[in-house]
């Protein structure tokens, strides 16, 4: 990281990723080119996770080449009368791979669906019974994780 005086712990960033209203999924191309797309997610200790369709670009990036970055962007703010944006953020450097098991596709959605629809879980069981068989659920291995924050 460049500007030192930005860095911040690794509890910092693990929180910016638990309150940020999405991720910024990056991957890699078949030809090289750079690949991102935004994301809803959910950490549960080293673990990012995702839900998405079962076929795309994204997993079959993910599928050639499981390196992949997230970067999540927290709280921003932009001062009054400065040529600056106060901001939180955090960036994840980590491995991608599908989650087969049924079991933890269950907990990682109901993680997602706590996190962003709490008011409908009352629908949630039925929502898995239908949907389940055509939804993916990736998980991100949290490799490397850097905290950033600027504030005037």
């Amino acid at each position: 990281m460049r500007r030192k005086d930005r860095e911040m712990p690794r509890d910092f960033a693990e929180a910016v990723i638990d309150r940020c209203k999405y991720a910024v999924l990056a991957t890699v191309n078949a030809d090289g080119s750079p690949y991102g797309i935004p994301l809803s997610i959910v950490r549960e200790g080293q673990w990012v996770y995702f839900h998405s369709a079962r076929e795309g670009r994204k997993i079959d990036n993910m599928s050639a080449q499981n390196r992949v970055c997230l970067c999540c962007v927290g709280e921003t703010r932009i001062p009054e009368g400065r040529f600056t944006m106060e901001y939180t953020s955090a960036v994840v450097f980590g491995t991608a791979e599908a989650v087969s098991r049924e079991d933890e596709k269950i907990h990682a959605l109901r993680l997602l669906c706590l996190r962003y629809t709490p008011a409908a879980m009352e629908g949630f069981d039925t929502a898995i019974a239908r949907q389940l068989s055509r939804t993916g659920v990736w998980k991100v291995h949290i490799d490397e994780i850097s905290g950033k924050q600027n504030r005037v």
